[in-house]
């Protein structure tokens, strides 16, 4: 069993990092083998946090349909709901980084204008 959304996830963010660790993106790839289509395939080739949270939420929402069409007495059932709480979990972290680079964008805005108040430049 291989928990798709974590790994295409894992790739988007490679992707949007810049991580070039070759062995972690193979392995990656490898456990999306055959099911590189749709939000996993497009979340797997995100290269912007925006669309990592787009993808992941279509990629959510395959899972629940998913989830609500397996039988409660399914042997695959407890783990989808597993994998269901570890996706979600990954989405708010997904939007913890988003609203920190957002945050240090601010404060950068901030600096620049603190450091134009202090030593205005004469046009």
């Amino acid at each position: 069993m291989s928990c798709y959304e974590i790994e295409a996830l894992r790739l988007g963010l490679m992707n949007v990092l810049g991580t070039e660790d070759d062995h972690a993106r193979q392995h990656a790839e490898q456990e999306l083998e055959g099911h590189m289509t749709g939000p996993i395939e497009a979340l797997a080739g995100a290269e912007t946090l925006a669309g990592i949270e787009r993808h992941l939420d279509a990629a959510l929402v395959d899972l629940e349909e998913e989830i609500a069409a397996t039988p409660e007495d399914d042997p695959e059932y407890d783990y989808l709901r597993g994998r269901l709480v570890a996706v979600r979990d990954a989405e708010r972290a997904v939007s913890r980084i988003t609203m920190q680079g957002e945050d240090v964008l601010d404060g950068l805005g901030e600096a620049h204008d603190v450091l134009h108040e202090a030593f205005p430049v004469d046009e």
